[in-house]
C-alpha cells in the first residue's frame, strides 16, 4: 500500500515560500491546531467525520496536517454506554485512510485496521462505523494506515456509563498529549534506518565523563568501566527514545508549552482530567506541581483510588485523575518526556491570564545494567526489585517447565509443547495446537459458555496467581537476525515506576498500585500459556516479536472462549507499549487475581517479564502490536485470529 507523502509541506506551491515562518496574527486565513470541539455519536442520526489534508499553524509555524473536521487533535467523540454508535467517515484525501477505536470492544469488522478487519476507506468514499457501545470510560481514536497518525489523525473518546458513575467531580477536561515533527514522517523513518540513534543528541562522550560521574555519584573509574561495558554490548545508556526533541514539538491539545493552553476552574471544585497519550513515539511523565492527583481510571477501567503526584503515561494509555482546587492560584500541567529532551504544558487556573511557574527540568536519565537484565550488579536495582527475593528466584527458570506448576497451571501441559521456546510464534508451532493437551482442557471448555463466565461464585474467590517465575534467564535461542543485544535475564518490574522516576521525593504511580474497583467478569485461571519475546535490531532498525517481522509471520491463534496467558519477555533495551485489539489484557501486578487491572495497552520495560491473561471472547481477526508507530511499521506486529478450533484455519473465526 502506498502511504501518504507530505508533498504539500511548506516548500510546496500551495503554500509558497513567502508564508514560511509567519505567525498566526500575520496569516489569519490559516487555522491553528487545537481548535477542537465535541460531538456525540449516540445522539440522533450519528455524526460525520471529515478527513483531509489541511494547512495548520502548529507552534506558530505553517505545516500540512491530516485533520479530522479541520483540526488536530480531532473532535472529542462522546458516546453513551448501551447505545448504538453511527459514525460516517468521509475521506477527502487522495490516499486511503482508516480510523481505529482504540480500546473499544466491538465487532472486528468495525475495528478499523486495513488488511485485517476491513480494506480501508478509499479516497473520495464514505465508510460508516456502526456498533453498540459495551463499556464506559476514556479512550481515543487514530488512523491505522501507514504513518497518518504522526500527521495528526487522532482524537479522544469519552463514553458515559449507563449506571451512576462511581467517580464524583464538578468539571472535566480532556488532555490529549502528542508529538509533532515538521519533517516528513517517512524521512524520519528513513533516518532511523540509516543511522542508529540519529535523533539521540544526548549520547555520552569523552568530554562529559565528569558530568556523568557527578550526576550518578560514581567515581571516574566506575564511569569509564561502565562506558566500556556498554560499548562491548554495542549499546548506549542514553538510548531511551528513538525520536526526540531534536525533531519533535510536544503538544497538549495541539498546543506547545510556549502557547500554554488554559483550563478554567473554581476554588473548591473537583476537576476530572481525562488524559490520553496519542503520541507516535513519546512517553510522558505527567504532574501538576503543588497538587496531588487521585487516579480513578486506567485505560477506561475504574480502579481503586490511588493518590500520586506523577504518572508515566506510555504511548496509547489513558488515565483519569481527580484534582481538588484548594485556592485561586494557577497550577501548571507539566508533561515531560521520558528522555527529558522536551516537554509540553498547560495551566489550570481560576481566570484567564493566570500562569504558574514551569518546574525545573530534570537531568536526562541513564539506563543501568539492571535495565538490561545484567543483574550481577544488584546494587543498581531499587526497592521492590530487591524485594523480589532474588534468592527465591534461584531455579525459577525451572518454573518455565510448567509441569512443575501446581493446580490449574499444571493443565497447561507445557511439557507437551516440544521446544516451545523456539516456537513462540503460533504459526510456527507445527501441530502444537494439538499438543496443548486438549484432554486437559475439556473441563475448561464447559466454562467457555459466556454465561458461565459471569458466575457470582467465581467472582467471590480471590485467586492468587501461583507458580509464576519472578525472572527467567534467556536461553540460547537468539531469535534470529531480527534480535540483538539480548538481556541476560528478564524479571518482574511492575513495582518499578520506570527509568528516571522514583527518586524525586514524591510518589509516582506504579503498575502495582492499580487494582480493579470491581472484579471484572471471567477471572478463570488460564488453560493455555505461551511466551512472546519482544525483539529488535537497533542497528538495522528492525522490530519484531520472536525475531520475526510481521510480513514473515503467521497468525497467532486464540481459541474462542479460552482463557489464555501470555508471558511477554522484553529482550530489548527499549520500553514497548503493547496493544491488543478487541480483547482486554488482565495484567499480573502482584495483586489478588480478582483485583488485577484490566488494560488495553501495557508498557513492558527493558528486560521485563510481564504477564497478561486474556479471555478470547471476540471472534475475528485482530491486531496485536507495539504502539510505537515506527516499531509497528518496521514489523513489531502480529495478526491474532480468534478461531473456533485451534486445528482449523485462520478464516474459521465465527463461534457456533
Amino acid at each position: 500500500m502506498k502511504y501518504l507523502n507530505r508533498r504539500t509541506f511548506i516548500s510546496s506551491s500551495i503554500v509558497g515560500s513567502q508564508l514560511a515562518g509567519l505567525s498566526y496574527a500575520e496569516s489569519p486565513l490559516i487555522d491553528k491546531a487545537g481548535e477542537l470541539n465535541e460531538l456525540n455519536a449516540t445522539l440522533g442520526n450519528g455524526i460525520d467525520l471529515y478527513i483531509e489534508n489541511k494547512l495548520l499553524l502548529i507552534d506558530g509555524k505553517i505545516s500540512t496536517a491530516i485533520t479530522v473536521n479541520g483540526s488536530i487533535p480531532g473532535p472529542v467523540i462522546r458516546m453513551q454506554e448501551g447505545e448504538e454508535v453511527i459514525i460516517r467517515v468521509h475521506n477527502r484525501m487522495d490516499v486511503s485512510t482508516s480510523i481505529h477505536w482504540h480500546g473499544l470492544i466491538l465487532p472486528f469488522t468495525m475495528d478499523g485496521v486495513p488488511g485485517i478487519s476491513f480494506k480501508g476507506i478509499d479516497p473520495g468514499t464514505i465508510f460508516t462505523y456502526r456498533f453498540k457501545v459495551n463499556q464506559s470510560g476514556t479512550y481515543w481514536y487514530h488512523s491505522h494506515t501507514g504513518l497518518q497518525e504522526q500527521l495528526g489523525l487522532y482524537g479522544m473518546i469519552i463514553i458515559d456509563p449507563a449506571e451512576q458513575d462511581p467517580v464524583e467531580y464538578d468539571k472535566e477536561y480532556s488532555i490529549v498529549l502528542s508529538d509533532w515533527t515538521f519533517e516528513d514522517p517517512h524521512a524520519v523513518l528513513k533516518k532511523l534506518k540509516t543511522m542508529e540513534g540519529y535523533y539521540n543528541y544526548q549520547r555520552p562522550t569523552l568530554s562529559n565523563l565528569d558530568n556523568q560521574a557527578a550526576s550518578t555519584g560514581k567515581s571516574m573509574m566506575e564511569v569509564v568501566s561502565m562506558r566500556l561495558a556498554w560499548d562491548k554490548m554495542r549499546m548506549d545508556p542514553t538510548d531511551i527514545a528513538d525520536v526526540t526533541g531534536a525533531t519533535y514539538s510536544y503538544l497538549l491539545n495541539g498546543s506547545t508549552a510556549r502557547q500554554n493552553p488554559t483550563f478554567i476552574t473554581k476554588k473548591g471544585q473537583k476537576v476530572r482530567l481525562r488524559i490520553a497519550n496519542a503520541s507516535a513515539m513519546t512517553y510522558y511523565d505527567f504532574r501538576i506541581p503543588g497538587l496531588s492527583m487521585t487516579l480513578v481510571q486506567a485505560d477506561g477501567q475504574n480502579v481503586k483510588p490511588v493518590e500520586t503526584e506523577e504518572i508515566r503515561i506510555s504511548v496509547a494509555e489513558t488515565y483519569d485523575v481527580i484534582v481538588f482546587i484548594p485556592d485561586e492560584k494557577a497550577y501548571t500541567f507539566f508533561a515531560e518526556t521520558m528522555d527529558r529532551s522536551g516537554f509540553t504544558r498547560g495551566t489550570l487556573a481560576t481566570k484567564q491570564g493566570q500562569a504558574a511557574l514551569i518546574p525545573k527540568r530534570r537531568s536526562r536519565p541513564l539506563l543501568t545494567m539492571a535495565d538490561m537484565g545484567m543483574m550481577h550488579d544488584m546494587g543498581e536495582m531499587k526497592g521492590s526489585e530487591k524485594a523480589h527475593d532474588m534468592g527465591a528466584m534461584k531455579g525459577s527458570e525451572k518454573a518455565h517447565d510448567m509441569s512443575a506448576m501446581k493446580g490449574s497451571e499444571k493443565a497447561h501441559d507445557m511439557g507437551a509443547m516440544k521446544d516451545s521456546r523456539k516456537a513462540h510464534d503460533m504459526g510456527e508451532m507445527k501441530g502444537s495446537e494439538k499438543a496443548h493437551d486438549m484432554d486437559a482442557m475439556k473441563d475448561s471448555r464447559k466454562a467457555h459458555d459466556m454465561g458461565a463466565m459471569n458466575s457470582p461464585a467465581l467472582q467471590k474467590v480471590k485467586l492468587p496467581i501461583k507458580g509464576l517465575p519472578q525472572m527467567v534467564n534467556h536461553n540460547t535461542d537468539e531469535h534470529g537476525p531480527g534480535n540483538t543485544s539480548v538481556a541476560q535475564m528478564s524479571y518482574r518490574r511492575y513495582d518499578n515506576p520506570g527509568v528516571g522516576l522514583g527518586s524525586d521525593g514524591w510518589p509516582v504511580l506504579k503498575y502495582s498500585d492499580l487494582k480493579a474497583l470491581k472484579a471484572p467478569r471471567d477471572r478463570r485461571p488460564p488453560t493455555r500459556e505461551f511466551d512472546l519475546h519482544l525483539t529488535g535490531n537497533m542497528q538495522k532498525y528492525i522490530w519484531s516479536f520472536d525475531g520475526i517481522k510481521w510480513e514473515d509471520s503467521k497468525m497467532i491463534r486464540f481459541q474462542y472462549g479460552e482463557r489464555l496467558r501470555i508471558n511477554m519477555i522484553n529482550d530489548t533495551m527499549m520500553n514497548h507499549p503493547i496493544h491488543l485489539h478487541g480483547m482486554w489484557m488482565d495484567l499480573y501486578n502482584g495483586a489478588a487475581y480478582t483485583e488485577i487491572p484490566r488494560k488495553h495497552t501495557v508498557n513492558v520495560q527493558p528486560a521485563e517479564l510481564l504477564t497478561v491473561d486474556i479471555t478470547a471472547d471476540a471472534p475475528g481477526q485482530w491486531a496485536f502490536h507495539c504502539h510505537f508507530l515506527y516499531h509497528m511499521e518496521m514489523g513489531m506486529f502480529r495478526t491474532v485470529a480468534v478461531v473456533r478450533s485451534l486445528s482449523g484455519g485462520p478464516i474459521d473465526v465465527l463461534p457456533k
